[in-house]
């Protein structure tokens, strides 16, 4: 019918095996690109929840570049954060710090599109906080909010964003944001839940390394998830699920 909106995409899985770090980062990148596309094609902005460490930061170095910068239309972007450590924002160890000097920054990415979690405040308000924030700005009303695109890496313990096995929030039904104990320093850490990981429209895991080699197999032998390794219950219900991996972390895939 004339006027109705475009059907969501089927939910798919996909895995990715390429050469190298810098080969699957750029992937990821262009998944990126093409997420935006598909989102501004239909919708007036683009949502995006970003993860940290050293993975992303080569993804957020190719959006960052000549190749790739002019391809989204970050001003029509809202970027938000998959999970932060509990430190400042200009900690070493933030998420938000890594995000904003190798893509935020270089790219000019409009301040008030951006939606970090308050990591130097105190935890459970913390995450109550950006609850608050998601039902603001994504206006899901109960729903969980629908991330356009979700970036995840994954934990030689299986873990992913800070959904550690063992953890309360890998059972949390109803809550959308968790204020969590993580077996590593630094200890407190903030994560988006699994409600709000399986409504996005696409999840895309960039993992690379040999030390991951154990956990990537384990986690897709998984099939029907196990909360002993968390990031296997990340299963879009209406979405995409795409796994980019260099060879190294496949090494261990029969």
């Amino acid at each position: 019918m004339k006027g109705s909106p475009p059907p969501e995409r089927p939910p798919r899985f996909e895995l990715r095996v390429l050469p190298d770090a810098a080969v699957a980062a750029e992937a990821a990148a262009r998944e990126l690109v093409e997420a935006s596309k598909d989102a501004l094609g239909n919708r007036a902005t683009f949502c995006v929840a970003l993860s940290g460490g050293s993975t992303p930061k080569r993804m957020f170095q190719a959006l960052a570049g000549e190749e790739l910068r002019g391809l989204v239309d970050w001003k029509r972007a809202r970027v938000f954060f998959a999970d932060e450590r509990c430190v400042p924002p200009n900690d070493e160890r933030s998420n938000y710090r890594l995000a904003k000097e190798h893509l935020l920054d270089p790219l000019a990415v409009p301040r008030e599109s951006v939606f970090r979690m308050r990591g130097e405040e105190e935890p459970e308000r913390a995450a109550r906080d950006y609850e608050t924030v998601l039902r603001r700005e994504l206006g899901a009303g109960r729903a969980a909010p629908r991330f356009d695109l979700v970036f995840l890496g994954l934990g030689t313990d299986g873990h992913t964003a800070s959904l550690f096995p063992g953890s309360r929030a890998v059972e949390e039904k109803r809550r959308w944001v968790a204020a969590i104990g993580a077996p590593k320093l630094p200890e407190r850490r903030l994560t988006l839940t699994l409600p709000v990981l399986n409504a996005s429209r696409r999840v895309v895991f960039l993992v690379t390394g040999e030390e991951k080699r154990a956990a990537v197999a384990a986690v897709l032998a998984a099939k029907r998830g196990s909360s002993s390794l968390p990031a296997s219950l990340v299963k879009p219900k209406r979405g995409s699920l795409i796994w980019i991996v260099d060879e190294a972390a496949a090494a261990g895939l029969q």
